[in-house]
């Protein structure tokens, strides 16, 4: 597999740009083998680590499984604690924006753009999803331009909830400590489910201990109640954050669904 290629999200000098340099937020991305066909689907992948950090074995390895499959796999690093909401949504949204925007030169179809997380990455996820346009940051030239909501998302055991079962760690280091029910609840995006919403892949296992099932759940009732079509797979038992879980038999599957359920994107795009 051939070395990413990164692309910053915000330009030299943004005050989007933390001081260090590692945890600028970018993307990065990892392109299928020349010999296939343009334009191909996108998949922008962003890791769980309950918005304090980024998890890497839900990063690159993600995003290269998707290359080898014909996709155009990408890591998303958005801003984490000390960094509060809105921060890591303007980044997500700006990566959802930019790779539609930069789609002709890297060989993608805008129109076949997937954003994906892991815990609280799918928290992320699915807010962007869900509320594309909950925050605008002023500093996006890309607002209004390019659409920030995919075309389809892909939770694996997320965080959707912050006010029922929800992930404490998630809750705080995004909002920060004893957030208004208010704020809690435009952050809930089981609530914020329309018929606009992009068609739902999700995982999770039924005794996750780290993130309640409920959380995904939830958020496929929603999506049913909408009318949006919504793939979900509860697996019986496994820990929290096992990632694409190569060394686990009994969940190694669930990366083979989802591929199944993208092979529309990748034989043949059209």
């Amino acid at each position: 597999m051939h070395t990413p290629l990164v692309l910053p999200l915000w330009p030299d000098g943004s005050a989007q740009n933390p001081a260090e340099p590692e945890e600028r937020p970018r993307l990065e991305v990892y392109l299928p083998d020349s010999s296939v066909p343009s334009p191909r689907a996108a998949v922008i992948v962003c890791p769980g680590g309950g918005y304090t950090r980024r998890a890497p074995h839900e990063a690159a390895p993600v995003a290269r499984l998707f290359a080898t499959r014909g996709l155009v796999g990408m890591v998303c690093h958005y801003r984490v604690a000390p960094h509060l909401f809105p921060a890591p949504q303007a980044d997500a949204a700006r990566a959802v924006r930019l790779v539609r925007h930069r789609a002709a030169e890297l060989g993608i179809n805008p129109r076949r753009v997937a954003l994906m997380g892991f815990s609280a990455g799918g928290h992320l996820a699915c807010t962007v999803a869900t509320q594309p346009d909950l925050y605008r940051e002023p500093e996006d030239d890309l607002v209004g331009r390019c659409a920030a909501r995919p075309d389809r998302l892909i939770l694996a055991y997320p965080v959707v909830s912050m006010t029922r079962e929800y992930h404490h760690g998630s809750t705080e280091n995004l909002l920060g400590p004893n957030p208004p029910e208010e704020l809690r609840r435009q952050l809930s995006n089981e609530l914020h489910v329309t018929p606009q919403n992009p068609p739902a892949f999700v995982f999770h296992t039924a005794d996750d201990p780290g993130v309640h099932v409920s959380n995904s759940l939830r958020f496929a009732e929603a999506c049913l109640a909408q009318g949006v079509p919504v793939e979900l797979h509860i697996y019986q038992s496994g820990q929290h954050g096992v990632g694409l879980a190569e060394d686990i038999p009994s969940l190694c599957s669930w990366p083979r669904l989802l591929i199944d359920w993208l092979r529309d994107w990748i034989e043949p795009l059209t």
